[in-house]
């Protein structure tokens, strides 16, 4: 029988599904039922900064500038208490370890809110900077520095082992993990998913694209997890987007991840689609003789055979021989 258990993160893991953070994971009863579906860890619906601003922006009143303080304080501190209670909750009704997870795009709030939520009971802390950079001045590197700059900040206060959950728009990813890892994050997840935009000719007006991952979206996580696992290999992955069916679990820890966050899978074929992937995972290791994860995780990853990397160069190469 295959043994499912894998480490992510410093976490013991009794399988490699995790639950990413999302409107499924925004109560404690939800989280029960994620984990007696089988689900290996959870990470809980984010805390956004920008959205706990925002509210604190809207209530503001120029003519009592004491006021709008004092209202945005109550606003952040409430938020907050939220969170702290639904961390406690979900630890009190689960068994797997539980992710908090925060969305942030600045340095200054986050050692604050991070001690806290060390204190209230969560296992690791998952740090989003999920922004676009498109501004005309912009210096290079700023944007990666950034993510260094709130990793520093969160690791002088809190324990607890600290994940990125890094967005795919980087030039080079393996860089600015190994500067995570360096900084001391325990795990990096490969990729946050923009929200995709569309636009609607009859209405003339922007609309929401397709809200769920599709299969192909892994290939680009099983690029860079095959590479950057191959590099900077003292640090743990997990795979995002489109892990949309069981063989995407297979095909990201055959990359080199330890684990694979999913989301839309969950949203459409229900809290199931755990006890599906899980069975298939376990058939398939039994069927290929492999009784533990460790024995077949990056077997594929990128191996730089006479400065010729199989994630870039030699696929492309391929390509070219059926012509």
């Amino acid at each position: 029988m295959a043994d499912l258990k894998t480490t992510f993160a410093g976490l013991s893991l009794r399988n490699p599904i995790i639950i990413s953070s999302s409107g499924l994971t925004n109560s404690s009863g939800k989280n029960k039922k994620l984990a007696e579906a089988g689900a290996g860890a959870i990470v809980l619906k984010s805390l956004f900064e920008e959205q706990i601003l925002m509210e604190a922006e809207q209530l503001k009143d120029p003519i009592y500038p004491e006021g709008s303080d004092y209202l945005k304080e109550y606003i952040r501190e409430h938020k907050l208490s939220e969170y702290l209670t639904l961390i406690q909750e979900s630890k009190s009704s689960c068994s797997i370890p539980i992710i908090a997870s925060i969305n942030c795009y600045t340095n200054t709030e986050w050692a604050h809110f991070s001690k806290q939520i060390e204190a209230a009971g969560a296992d690791a802390l998952e740090i989003n900077v999920l922004a676009l950079q498109s501004e005309i001045q912009y210096t290079p590197g700023s944007f990666e520095q950034r993510h260094v700059d709130i990793l520093r900040q969160v690791k002088k206060h809190i324990q607890i082992p600290v994940i990125f959950k890094l967005g795919d728009n980087f030039t080079n990813p393996v860089a600015l993990i190994n500067q995570l890892y360096a900084n001391g994050a325990a795990a990096v997840v490969l990729f946050n998913r923009f929200y995709q935009p569309d636009i609607n000719i009859e209405k003339i007006e922007q609309t929401s694209g397709n809200i769920f991952s599709k299969p192909s979206d892994l290939t680009i996580p099983l690029r860079w997890i095959g590479i950057a696992s191959s590099r900077v290999d003292k640090i743990d992955y997990a795979a995002s987007g489109g892990v949309a069916n069981p063989e995407s679990v297979v095909k990201a820890i055959l990359a080199g991840a330890s684990a694979v966050e999913v989301c839309s899978a969950v949203y459409q074929n229900t809290n199931l689609f755990i006890g599906e992937a899980l069975r298939f995972v376990s058939a398939w290791m039994d069927r290929k003789g492999f009784e533990g994860i460790s024995q077949f995780k990056g077997r594929l990853n990128a191996k730089d055979v006479k400065g010729i990397n199989t994630f870039e160069r030699t696929q492309f190469l391929k390509y070219f021989e059926r012509e």
